[in-house]
């Protein structure tokens, strides 16, 4: 009697499972339809309305001093100064990043010391951008930080370093996307089949050799999405850039700039969101087509850092 109403029930589940299934398949692609639709609105939006601005000598020319209406310029200085945050905070963040995943899969031990280095991160990925850019001026406008910036002149009795820079810009968001790129490189290490740290302690490698040769470079795709999401976030932050780089829309320091990296660096300047905020209605300009167009041109910029980074990641090493 149970046999048969076992068999009775057996096709009800298996509707039941269909059902479910097929539930489920349709909540993933309409998930998916959804992303892809607002990404698409997104960007299909900003070309509309950027697209009128862009010009070759858009591209190449500076703001100018005043970015009221016709009179903001062209956006080569955002762009470059772009580059340099992206290039100073990824360069200052990779050791650490990477140096601090590899201790905590393969050399931190349950206790502690592993409990305190994964709080401190956990904290610091929800601290404001806006208090790190605080906390960045406070310090690097102490009189012994002035090399990162330039000393305060003209004011009797000030001994304090400006604390706006370039450099000190680059440290902030180097501090910022800290916790997340080393979350992402760590994901990275842990999808690594254990076999292949396993198969080179084996063969007769040291612990790092096996780490180094044979878990990063099975890594290295997760890697580079460390550093592209850690990139992403320096193109499109606004807080940190408009406390410790400052409000200028062109190069300061001596010119031209170009000729002078070094004290460049040490100078205040612009990115692409300090000048999109500064032609924008919410700032002095009030030229949304242009603020569009330099839209338009960071998602350019984030689109070919993707594929770099996507087709670094694809190329192979030999292990």
């Amino acid at each position: 009697m149970t046999d048969m109403n076992a068999a009775i029930n057996e096709p009800v589940k298996l509707k039941n499972h269909a059902f479910q299934t097929g539930l489920g398949v349709a909540g993933i692609w309409l998930s998916a339809g959804m992303i892809l639709s607002v990404c698409l609105f997104i960007v299909c939006y900003v070309f509309i309305e950027g697209v009128g601005s862009l010009s070759w000598q858009f591209l190449i020319t500076e703001p100018n001093l005043s970015a009221i209406r016709t009179d903001s310029g062209g956006i080569l200085t955002p762009m470059v100064g772009t580059v340099f945050l992206t290039v100073i905070s990824i360069i200052l963040v990779f050791p650490f990043a990477i140096a601090t995943a590899v201790y905590l899969c393969f050399y931190a031990k349950r206790g502690i010391m592993k409990t305190l280095v994964s709080t401190a991160i956990d904290i610091l990925s929800g601290v404001p951008t806006i208090v790190i850019g605080l906390f960045a001026l406070s310090i690097f406008t102490l009189p012994v930080f002035t090399f990162f910036s330039t000393g305060v002149e003209g004011v009797e009795g000030m001994n304090r370093a400006y604390g706006k820079s370039f450099l000190v810009c680059g440290i902030s968001m180097a501090i910022m996307i800290l916790p997340f790129v080393i979350k992402s490189m760590e994901e990275a290490l842990k999808a690594v089949p254990s076999s292949y740290y396993e198969g080179a302690l084996a063969l007769g490698a040291s612990k790092w050799r096996a780490i180094s040769k044979a878990v990063l470079n099975a890594a290295k795709p997760g890697i580079v999405t460390g550093v592209i999401l850690g990139m992403g976030r320096v193109v499109g932050d606004t807080a940190i850039v408009w406390l410790t780089l400052g409000g200028t829309l062109r190069m300061t320091g001596i010119q031209p700039w170009y000729l002078h990296p070094l004290s460049t660096l040490r100078n205040t300047g612009s990115t692409l969101t300090s000048y999109i905020f500064f032609t924008s209605p919410a700032g002095e300009g009030n030229n949304h087509y242009v603020a569009f167009g330099a839209s338009l041109v960071l998602i350019v910029i984030i689109l070919i850092l993707n594929v770099i980074a996507t087709l670094i990641g694809k190329s192979k090493k030999n292990v």
